[in-house]
């Protein structure tokens, strides 16, 4: 609280001092040929007098005035003719002390006065001038001010005690407002803490606000209390009132710009609306479009929303107040080295995001194998694939390196079963194949965890130089971890080549052998293998 007060009396200050500093406006030259009193234009010398320029000759009445005494003010101010022709003018005087002279070349023809009118309403300007200063510099006038100021003064402080007590009861419900909060908020300290400090910011700001409008209000009603300050109080007021109307004025013109720009931002709205009516549809499969489909109808949605806020913006942007000033130009041309700079490697990866939704390449669920991280999907953004292994490790991929390398899918082909999964094994060529693709067979039947409905497939991948490499495919049941599976088939596998007596072994020659390494025909079909029945399907 120390702090906004300090704040408050240095704003009070600093207005003060701008309102006592004579300033010039943009046609500070016509001010200086103006003669000012109390705070009023009285005449704008426009010619010379002799050899007096027009601002000398205003210094020269200044000078003048300064040396009047307080028994002048009380006769009244004449003014006499002099010359004849061209040499015409007007001697102002009061008590028959001079003042200044009016002279022809002082009148301006858009005026449409005389010379005679014009120094008559010199005239009655200064008469009245004479007559307010008589007034305030009455003894009842002071009285009356120091009376004034004083009441004023006890209530600008009463009225600072009630903001300060309606301040301490609006902090105080804040509190309490937030220890009503529900229990899953509660839980929440940070959040709960975030919400009271920033109502409290704002309270605080308000009543700032508020005391130091009250406070300018009151040092320009009390310095206008006072002959002496009144020019000061006629410089806050004025400054205050031309902010005012400054801020009206702008606020006035603004509005047509802000109507136009709140229509076109109300049709874009609706617009996007709409989209997301018929994009939400199609990704439910209600409605089909051709070359839309359910996984790429939501990146479409956004991007079309992105392009139509972007086109929105731009359409609008002339019309938004300020937008053909220089600040705004420097904002705008700031804002634009920014995204020039930093966005190189940004859109590298949004596109490469892009090509991935569109490729259909992968979507949240998938089980992927991208390099050497294998997973399930967990997120698919603009910029990033996150993927959760089975150590529950979530491994961050950027876009562009995910399109850079290969995607391996194994949901895509079976949406709604199980994983179709393979795995090798190298034996020698003497053992039968037939007795191995039985046992790789009644190892796939053993486990558990796989999908006995569909057919288990052994495949001889490739005949190598010492041995032969078969391949076992078969379907995992829904919803079950490939590593599960496979745990459970390899151990399988390895009980029932053991319980046949057959070595997982892959030999390597150092020398030729004296026997050929063969299968004799009598064994081709060892057990578990059977030979093929009449209806030509192979028994487990």
């Amino acid at each position: 609280m120390a702090r906004i007060l300090l704040g408050i009396l240095f704003l009070w200050l600093a207005g003060l001092a701008q309102a006592a500093e004579p300033r010039l406006a943009p046609d500070g030259w016509e001010q200086q040929r103006t003669l000012v009193l109390g705070g009023q234009p009285v005449y704008l010398f426009m010619a010379k007098e002799g050899e007096l320029t027009a601002q000398q000759r205003v210094a020269r009445v200044q000078a003048r005035l300064q040396v009047l005494e307080a028994a002048d003010a009380s006769h009244a101010v004449e003014a006499t003719p002099y010359g004849q022709g061209a040499a015409t003018g007007y001697r102002l005087s009061v008590n028959g002390k001079s003042l200044f002279n009016i002279v022809a070349g002082d009148l301006d023809p858009a005026d449409g006065l005389s010379l005679q009118q014009s120094a008559s309403n010199v005239q009655q300007r200064l008469n009245a001038l004479r007559l307010a200063y008589l007034e305030e510099h009455s003894s009842g006038a002071l009285a009356t001010a120091l009376a004034l100021s004083l009441a004023g003064s006890v209530l600008f402080a009463a009225l600072l005690y009630l903001m300060m007590i309606l301040r301490r009861r609006a902090l105080l419900r804040v509190s309490q407002r937030h220890a009503l909060f529900p229990g899953w908020l509660n839980k929440r300290q940070t959040l709960q803490r975030l919400l009271q400090r920033a109502e409290g910011s704002i309270i605080n700001l308000t009543t700032g606000l508020c005391v130091i409008f009250l406070s300018y209000l009151w040092l320009t009603w009390l310095l206008g209390r006072f002959p002496y300050t009144l020019p000061w109080s006629r410089r806050l007021g004025s400054f205050l009132w031309q902010l005012v109307a400054s801020l009206g004025s702008d606020a006035l013109g603004a509005l047509p710009g802000l109507l136009t720009v709140g229509l076109i931002f109300l049709f874009t709205r609706l617009l996007t609306r709409g989209l997301q009516l018929i994009f939400d549809m199609a990704e439910r499969g209600q409605l089909r479009f051709p070359g839309l489909h359910p996984e790429t109808a939501g990146a479409t949605r956004r991007l079309l929303g992105v392009v139509l806020w972007l086109f929105a913006l731009t359409v609008a942007y002339p019309y938004l107040p300020g937008a053909d000033s220089d600040a705004f130009k420097g904002m705008s041309v700031f804002f634009g080295l920014l995204v020039t700079l930093g966005s190189a490697g940004i859109m590298n990866h949004a596109m490469s995001g892009l090509v991935l939704v569109y490729s259909r390449a992968l979507r949240p669920g998938d089980f992927v194998r991208i390099g050497d991280v294998e997973g399930v999907v967990t997120e698919l953004s603009a910029l990033s694939t996150k993927i959760l292994t089975r150590q529950e490790h979530e491994v961050t991929l950027p876009n562009a390196v995910v399109v850079g390398g290969k995607v391996e899918n194994y949901s895509r082909t079976s949406p709604g079963r199980g994983l179709i999964l393979t795995t090798t094994v190298t034996i020698g060529y003497d053992t039968p194949w037939r007795q191995v693709s039985a046992m790789l067979e009644l190892a796939a039947h053993r486990t558990s965890l796989a999908d006995h409905t569909e057919a288990v497939v052994v495949r001889q991948l490739n005949l190598q130089d010492f041995y032969v490499e078969y391949e076992l495919q078969l379907r995992a049941i829904a919803d079950v971890l490939p590593q599960e599976v496979r745990s459970e088939l390899h151990g399988h596998i390895q009980d029932t080549f053991n319980e046949f007596g057959v070595q997982i072994m892959s030999p390597h020659f150092m020398a030729q052998p004296e026997q050929a390494v063969m299968v004799q025909a009598a064994q081709w079909y060892a057990a578990p293998a059977r030979p093929a029945t009449a209806e030509g399907d192979q028994t487990k």
